[in-house]
């Protein structure tokens, strides 16, 4: 178990427990706060049964859940119910004429030289999917009346084949929602036992294929996701646990229980999200504010771009997109994350044409890394790190588990054989394929739309972030890695720093002229009044909600969009228009590198942000050190492979030693019990005023 000895780090606004956990794809993570002190622990992850891998850390912790006030929770379920079709059997609902709208999907084709190429399945047959007459126009307005005769029918056929889960779906209904809330009491009332969920519960934005998509997705995950934190809350519970957790969402904040099952769809990217908000909180109390996030944990990596202490927020979220593929258009607010299948775990492996790759295909934690000694044969990037001497065998997994080197050899060398190399080239070959991988994904995030990575810190965290961060940021020429405290937990050490967050997004298509600026107070005045009533429903008072204003716009005749901030929309703000207009154009330039200042606006979305504030842990500085010498946190010293930088006898620092103002320079080695940060030779280090590596590369 990590026990902090900065011990003044955090300071609680009330003295109680507070617990974060993070279900990863090998491990689970937990993080306390107790008295101010941080700890935390790792356990392995526990498929099917993930809230087991909970309760094991809560009991690894020793934890009285009784003492707990505040418990959030973020997890991979919804994502991996989703990508390995482990949902329930779905229908779907929607209007007449309409039944093929998941079928025809988007034109866009990204395999365009396939002449076979073929669209991504729908998550629903055909033959499930029915129609209902009834018809709305482009404003909402009632053409032709809902028919309901024909529901009977279509449920005594959807029970007949055990249909567990039904969507609904109908056209325009994001702007009026009476005829699918008419359909939903009506299956309700005829079969109450089936979960239905409909459209106008998940997005109110227009583009029929990606609301209808996602409605579908939405329905496939419900009973999983329901069970799964039912199940996490009874056991969690039966420990002891007062109140409900809360619960991690795609957003960017967190949700109470019982908003998280009854649209679980919001918690698609439910993991990844805490540490990049975990990054933004700490930029924001170091002072730097334009970051690159990366988490790379034992399956995958994860980064998101962090411009002025913002992130940026997505409702265009692809899943399962790639070169030959088109993917499924989840129709939700996301942080727009890059994810590859790149992790610890990730598999070395060689193809039919004699190259080798690495991932995306994961070791997971059983059998896990060769190194765990679980009859895993398979080497991974963790294999390689320990391999060239990165990671200590002596206080692997800290010190958990003693590695299998002999097998790590035998595994490498199985490789390197079939490519006529040793085995320390393969272990060489299987870092560079990994980084350049994690570098590609970095440059989606940056150079791709608009951004020079020199303009940013790379903030890395997870178990291996720190392992492949320096390398990573040599590669871009970015000139500062921050390594911030408790990084091998940092998503569930981010979950403590959040409010409680809902997105209202509604199409309201509005121009931008002298004359709208009453149009678009209205239309958010709507939203505001529905976001304060849902929270006060949870308990919140007016002075505990706090709104963020938005507008997704673009140029007319255009058809996509750019979100930009809404400036302080009130009767005296002469120059909201002027400023609004200006504020498009310069996101328009960034985002397609040009504007065009005399064309016409028009506001496509409005998108209001509630959060619910909640108290949080404060970041406090710790005390300066006497002596900007770390050499008293030197613990030893052990040969690293740093390939082409040579191998150098590298000291070895415990992280727990290093104190603010401390300073030294690469090579190092940097150990915790839950992550190791890799130094380069010539990189500069500082410890900063809360406990985080600052590393400076020269070039």
């Amino acid at each position: 178990m990590y026990m902090a000895t900065l011990s003044d780090l955090f300071k609680e606004i009330i003295m109680t427990i507070r617990v974060a956990t993070d279900v990863g794809g090998t491990f689970t993570d937990l993080v306390y706060i107790e008295q101010g002190t941080v700890k935390a622990v790792k356990s392995d992850t526990t498929p099917p049964n993930f809230e087991q891998g909970v309760i094991n850390t809560v009991d690894k912790a020793n934890i009285s859940l009784a003492d707990v006030d505040f418990f959030a929770h973020g997890s991979t379920v919804v994502i991996n119910a989703i990508t390995e079709r482990k949902g329930v059997k779905t229908a779907l609902i929607t209007t007449q004429g309409f039944r093929d709208v998941l079928e025809i999907a988007r034109g866009n084709t990204p395999d365009i030289f396939n002449n076979c190429y073929q669209k991504p399945t729908p998550f629903v047959e055909r033959h499930l999917r029915r129609e209902l007459p009834g018809r709305l126009d482009h404003l909402g307005r009632e053409i032709t009346p809902l028919d309901l005769s024909l529901l009977p029918e279509i449920l005594t056929y959807f029970k007949s084949l055990d249909i567990q889960a039904i969507a609904v779906c109908f056209l325009h209904s994001y702007l009026n929602k009476e005829h699918e809330k008419a359909a939903v009491i009506a299956i309700q009332q005829y079969w109450p036992e089936v979960d239905v969920i409909a459209s106008y519960e998940i997005s109110s934005e227009w583009r029929e294929y990606e609301r209808t998509n996602t409605t579908v997705l939405s329905a496939y995950v419900l009973p999983p996701a329901q069970q799964y934190l039912n199940k996490l809350n009874e056991k969690l519970a039966e420990k002891g646990l007062k109140n409900a957790p809360y619960i991690m969402q795609s957003n960017g904040g967190i949700a109470t229980l019982k908003a998280a099952c009854k649209n679980p769809i919001t918690l698609v990217e439910s993991g990844p999200v805490g540490g990049i908000l975990g990054a933004v909180a700490y930029g924001k109390v170091i002072g730097d504010e334009n970051l690159l996030a990366l988490d790379i944990g034992g399956t995958t990596a994860k980064c998101s771009l962090i411009n002025q202490g913002e992130t940026r927020i997505t409702t265009e979220y692809m899943l399962e997109k790639t070169q030959s593929t088109a993917g499924y258009p989840i129709k939700t607010p996301v942080i727009d994350i890059v994810e590859i299948g790149n992790g610890g775990g990730s598999i070395a492996w060689i193809d039919a044409a004699g190259s080798l790759h690495v991932g995306p295909k994961s070791a997971g934690s059983t059998p896990g890394p060769v190194a765990y000694g679980r009859n895993g044969t398979e080497p991974t990037t963790t294999d390689a790190n320990l391999y060239t001497g990165r990671i200590n065998p002596d206080n692997f997994a800290g010190g958990e588990i003693k590695p299998a080197q002999q097998a790590v050899h035998n595994a490498f060398k199985k490789l390197g054989d079939t490519l006529g190399v040793t085995a320390m080239e393969i272990a060489h070959g299987v870092l560079k394929i990994a980084n350049s991988n994690m570098v590609n994904a970095l440059k989606l995030i940056s150079v791709n739309r608009g951004f020079d990575p020199r303009d940013f810190s790379l903030m890395a965290f997870g178990g291996g972030g720190a392992l492949h961060a320096t390398a990573l940021a040599k590669e871009l020429n970015v000139r500062k890695v921050i390594i911030p405290p408790f990084a091998g937990v940092f998503s569930a050490w981010g979950m403590l720093m959040l409010d409680l967050r809902r997105d209202y997004i509604h199409t309201h298509k509005i121009s931008i002229t002298h004359d709208s600026k009453t149009d678009i107070g209205k239309a958010f005045d709507g939203v505001i009044t529905n976001a304060l009533a849902d929270y006060k429903e949870d308990g919140f008072s007016e002075d505990k909600v706090m709104l963020e204003l938005y507008v997704d716009a673009r140029y007319h005749g255009q058809e996509h969009t750019v979100k930009i901030p809404v400036p302080g929309l009130t009767l005296e703000n002469k120059e909201f228009i002027d400023t609004l207009s200006q504020r498009f154009h310069q996101a328009h330039e960034q985002e397609y590198t040009f504007n065009l200042e005399d064309s016409a606006i028009e506001i496509v979305n409005i998108h209001l942000v509630a959060f619910g504030l909640l108290d949080k842990a404060e970041i406090t500085p710790v005390a300066k050190s006497e002596s900007a010498d770390a050499s008293t946190a030197i613990i030893g010293q052990r040969d690293v492979d740093f390939d082409e930088l040579g191998t150098h006898n590298t000291p070895l620092y415990n992280r727990e030693l290093l104190t603010h103002g401390m300073k030294f320079s690469g090579p190092a080695i940097i150990e915790e019990p839950t992550t190791t940060t890799v130094i380069l030779p010539d990189n500069k280090v500082e410890i900063d005023a809360f406990g985080g590596i600052h590393i400076h590369l020269t070039y």
